[in-house]
């Protein structure tokens, strides 16, 4: 089962709201949620991500200290855990106001109010379209993300979610025939994420280990050659986007598909 870090450097309370919210729209319990509190040191922050290493897990935090967000967003890139920075979008975005209103220069950066009724709106569409689930909705989705497994598709949904982007994910596997709504989907709303082989190897041996998933089956490297090549062919064929998130956070990778689908709009 998914476990939810709701992390932060104070109670961590409103993390753990939202996706309690998040959650209802499910039946029955698809995730537990683990409340990380007074996290305020980097070792504390090394700590929790461990900890989210050893299981099916994504960290959604609320850390305000801007070292502490960089600590957290490299020890998940070392430790191929997913992370999303619930409150530094709406930080940059009060830094944006505030500089404007003080006669600095400032950026209006994509994305509604985080409290607003369209975000609402998104993150329950996300989490109604998680991981391929009602595919023949997913017309009415801005973004669909596509790509093998651990390629940061669920974690970049949710984040674009957070910033008003109705988002919708479909693992694509080999041998598996892709649903029709999605071939069908207007090629420019549809975004492959890639990574490099190396990177994803590291990647599905780390999760191979901790389900005890066979290697030969999910984490060789025959088999992550294979996967790559063949979702790249497919995007080509289909005329996807494609996105290479190698290296990079969920932010960074967000920003791009934010910049691809804007300018398709």
């Amino acid at each position: 089962m998914l476990t939810i870090y709701a992390v932060s450097d104070y109670t961590g309370e409103a993390a753990a709201r939202l996706v309690r919210s998040a959650l209802l729209q499910f039946e029955g319990r698809p995730a537990v949620v683990a409340t990380r509190g007074g996290v305020r040191t980097e070792e504390q922050v090394l700590e929790v991500v461990r900890d989210a290493a050893a299981r099916d897990s994504v960290i959604l935090h609320t850390i305000v200290e801007p070292v502490l967000r960089r600590t957290m967003v490299n020890e998940c890139r070392t430790y191929g855990v997913d992370a999303i920075d619930l409150l530094g979008p709406l930080l940059d975005r009060v830094v944006a106001h505030v500089r404007t209103s003080t006669g600095e220069e400032g950026v209006a950066l994509t994305g509604a109010d985080p409290d607003s009724a369209r975000n609402i709106e998104a993150v329950e569409f996300t989490f109604r379209h998680d991981d391929g689930e009602r595919a023949d909705e997913l017309t009415q989705a801005d973004v669909v993300l596509v790509g093998v497994s651990r390629t940061m598709k669920t974690p970049t949904s949710l984040y674009l979610a957070y910033r008003g982007w109705a988002t919708g994910n479909v693992p694509l596997v080999p041998d598996v025939p892709l649903h029709p709504a999605v071939e069908r989907l207007p090629r420019e709303k549809v975004v492959c994420l890639s990574m490099s082989h190396r990177r994803l190897l590291e990647l599905r041996l780390a999760r191979s280990k901790q389900l005890a998933i066979p290697q030969q089956e999910y984490a060789s490297p025959k088999v992550v050659q294979r996967e790559l090549s063949w979702a790249q062919d497919l995007a080509a064929e289909l005329g996807w986007h494609v996105v290479d998130v190698t290296g990079k956070s969920i932010e960074e990778v967000a920003r791009e598909i934010e910049a691809l689908i804007g300018g398709t709009g």
